[in-house]
């Protein structure tokens, strides 16, 4: 028996296509006129801090009213969704809207990568320019790799299996709404995560900020310490005497006083071996 890999690239290379039941949905339609951002993230989502890289991606569910999109946009660090958005059309608009949801909640720095797959409304030039407004690099994967976007497909299975497909079918696009909303609050707040230590998004990004302000404040009492004791040594060292470089009088009297003593000495000296001017009146009589 084949291997499906080969079935498939034989079937590619006859242009054999299987058949598909209704009619096929695609969501992301690739824009090849756009300028395409260079893969940044190259498949790896697991980061040592929030907000250094967001993956957004969408998704469909068929109601009675027609299809309904949703939008997420997720934090790797924690797998946590920072925005979403639900909408009736697949426009470069909704997708926006769940971006400007999480630019608001996060108010990320500099370093941030957003990372999307190839659609259209992710190259657009409103959703590009808004990156680029809050210092967000953009990142995009390659064509028809769905690895390159592993982490947002993930998240989007979860949505479907844990919501979309266990409820039923869904009457309107309130219902889809309403459902997303609630979700997306059980998943940040009290869903379980393997990869993050099973517990939720919300309370890993809680430690890590945990974590970062002890550490702070250790650092902070560790140089405190040490300016105490840098001061204490200073207060308590006593610096040596000034010696004298030569001399016997400098070393019995040190300092100003030995200098003194010099100078007051050759100047006796000087007195002793010269005549005073009455002695010299007395010698030429």
């Amino acid at each position: 028996m084949l291997p499906a890999a080969r079935w498939r690239r034989l079937m590619k290379d006859t242009g054999i296509q299987g058949i598909i039941r209704g009619k096929p949905h695609r969501t992301t339609t690739p824009d090849k006129s756009a300028p395409c951002p260079q893969d940044k993230v190259n498949r790896q989502f697991r980061m040592p801090a929030p907000d250094m890289h967001w993956v957004s991606d969408f998704t469909y569910v068929a109601s009675w009213t027609g299809f309904v999109y949703v939008a997420f946009v997720i934090d790797a660090y924690a797998r946590r969704i920072v925005g979403w958005r639900v909408s009736r059309t697949a426009h470069a608009g909704f997708v926006l809207d769940a971006l400007e949801q999480a630019v608001h909640r996060r108010r990320p720095g500099k370093g941030l990568v957003h990372h999307s797959d190839r659609g259209s409304q992710y190259l657009s030039i409103k959703y590009t320019e808004r990156l680029a407004a809050a210092g967000i690099e953009p990142s995009v994967g390659s064509v028809g790799d769905s690895y390159d976007d592993a982490l947002a497909k993930t998240i989007n299975g979860l949505f479907k299996t844990e919501v979309i497909h266990r409820r039923g079918r869904w009457r309107s696009f309130e219902a889809v709404e309403f459902a997303t909303l609630e979700w997306v609050d059980w998943f940040n707040n009290r869903r379980l995560l393997e990869p993050i230590g099973n517990i939720p998004p919300a309370e890993a990004e809680a430690a890590y900020h945990a974590a970062l302000e002890t550490r702070d404040v250790a650092a902070s009492l560790k140089i405190n310490a040490l300016r105490q004791t840098w001061r204490g040594s200073l207060r308590d060292f006593r610096w040596p005497e000034r010696r004298a470089l030569s001399g016997p009088g400098r070393a019995r009297g040190g300092g100003a006083e030995a200098c003194t003593g010099r100078r007051n000495g050759n100047a006796r000296g000087r007195s002793r071996g010269r005549l005073s001017s009455a002695q010299r009146r007395r010698v030429r009589r």
